[in-house]
C-alpha cells in the first residue's frame, strides 16, 4: 500500500515536472519567432518635394552624409518622381565632396545609365573622371586610376569638346598622362640599372612615343642615348640625341647626352630611318 502512495506520487511529479519543461520550451520558442517573422515596421511615407529640398538645405550647410541619406530615401519612395534625377545628380556631387570617390564613381554610373540624353552628362563625366584623378598614386604604385580618368576625360572631350568642364578636363589629363609617363620612365631606370638594356629601352621609347606632352619627354630621349650607347648602338644613339637637341635645345638632359656623345667621339645626327625620324618636330 505504502508503494503505490509513493508510486503516484512519483508519477505526478513526472507529470508536473514534464509540464514544466514544455511551458520553459514553449516561451524558448516564442522567443526565436517560430510562429512567423517579427513585423517589419513600415516607413513613413515622405513627399518627393520634402525629401529633395531638406537635401538642398543639408548641402547648403555641407552636410552631405545626411543630404544623401534624404536622397537614398527620395530614389527609394518616389522612383518615378521627376526629382529623382535631380536627386540621382545630387548623390554623384554629394559623394565627391565628402571624399566618397568610389561611391561617386558608381553614382556617376547610375545616372549615365538611366539618363544618357541628359544635359548635365558632361558634367557627370567630369565628376566621375575627377573622382578617379582625386585618387590617383605616385608613380611608385599602380596607374590604373590614372587610365581610368584618362578614358572618362577622353570620353567627355570626344564627345562634348565645347563643354566648359572639357576645359578644366584637358588640363587634367595633362597630369594625368605625365603619372604614367613617369611610371614608364621609373621601371625603365630599375632595368637600365640592373643592366636590362633593351627592357629599359622599351619603356623609354614608349614615353617619346605616347607622352609627348609629359614633362618627362627630355629625360626619356636622354636615358634612350645613354642606353643605346651602352648596347653600342651608336646610330640610334646620336639619332635620339638629335631629336632631343632639336626639340629642347636649351634643356641640360640635352647638354649631358651631347657630352656623352663626345667622350666617344659621337656627335648627334638623325638617321632618316629611325624611329625616332618621326618624333623630331
Amino acid at each position: 500500500m505504502k508503494f503505490d502512495v509513493l508510486s503516484q506520487f512519483s508519477s505526478r511529479a513526472v507529470r508536473f515536472a514534464a509540464m514544466g519543461l514544455m511551458a520553459v520550451v514553449l516561451t524558448a520558442c516564442s522567443g526565436m519567432n517560430l510562429f512567423g517573422p517579427p513585423k517589419i515596421k513600415e516607413e513613413p511615407i515622405v513627399p518627393a518635394q520634402a525629401l529633395y529640398q531638406g537635401a538642398l538645405d543639408d548641402m547648403d550647410r555641407q552636410y552631405y552624409q545626411t543630404a544623401i541619406t534624404k536622397l537614398e530615401k527620395l530614389e527609394r519612395q518616389h522612383p518615378r518622381d521627376p526629382l529623382t534625377e535631380k536627386g540621382k545628380l545630387m548623390q554623384v556631387y554629394a559623394n565627391y565632396r565628402i571624399g566618397r570617390f568610389d561611391e561617386a564613381i558608381l553614382a556617376s554610373d547610375r545616372y549615365l545609365a538611366l539618363y544618357p540624353s541628359s544635359s548635365e552628362v558632361p558634367y557627370v563625366l567630369w565628376l566621375k573622371g575627377t573622382a578617379y584623378y582625386a585618387q590617383i598614386k605616385d608613380i611608385t604604385r599602380d596607374q590604373q586610376l590614372s587610365r581610368d580618368a584618362i578614358d572618362t576625360y577622353n570620353l567627355l572631350i570626344s564627345n562634348y569638346p565645347n563643354s566648359e568642364h572639357a576645359v578644366d578636363a584637358r588640363e587634367k589629363l595633362l597630369v594625368a598622362y605625365d603619372q604614367l609617363a613617369g611610371k614608364e620612365m621609373s621601371v625603365g631606370r630599375y632595368y637600365q640599372g640592373n643592366g636590362q638594356y633593351a627592357a629599359a629601352i622599351n619603356r623609354f621609347r614608349e614615353v617619346v612615343e605616347r607622352w609627348q606632352t609629359s614633362t618627362h619627354i627630355e629625360e626619356a630621349l636622354y636615358r634612350l642615348t645613354e642606353t643605346y650607347l651602352l648596347l653600342g648602338l651608336t646610330t640610334e644613339a646620336k639619332s635620339a640625341a638629335a631629336v632631343l637637341g632639336h626639340n629642347y635645345p636649351s634643356s641640360d638632359w640635352y647638354k649631358r647626352a651631347f657630352e656623352l656623345l663626345g667622350k666617344q667621339g659621337l656627335a648627334p645626327q638623325l638617321n632618316s630611318g629611325s624611329w625616332l625620324a618621326g618624333v623630331r618636330a
